[in-house]
């Protein structure tokens, strides 16, 4: 079980971007959650197996269509246990 914190930054707000990651780390079994936040960023957290939440990063670097992802950074974290995915 690994956790990494994301915030993505570019055009990732008013683009479906959350809700496309609520649905890829669902279908992944990978638990976290993913906000907006006010400067214009999206954050995420992602807990699970290695190989889904890799999978899940790599989804946030390229985003759904509409989206312009400029940087991702990513945050190697403790995980906490957490369970369910939630768009925030």
């Amino acid at each position: 079980m690994i956790r990494r914190r994301l915030v993505v930054h570019g055009r990732v707000q008013g683009v479906g971007f959350r809700y496309s990651v609520a649905r890829a780390a669902q279908s992944r079994g990978v638990a976290g959650w993913v906000a907006n936040r006010p400067d214009g960023t999206v954050e995420a957290v992602f807990e699970g197996e290695p190989e889904a939440v890799e999978a899940l990063v790599r989804f946030c670097r390229e985003g759904p269509r509409g989206a312009g992802v400029d940087h991702v950074q990513v945050d190697e974290q403790q995980p906490e246990g957490l369970s369910g995915f939630r768009a925030r």
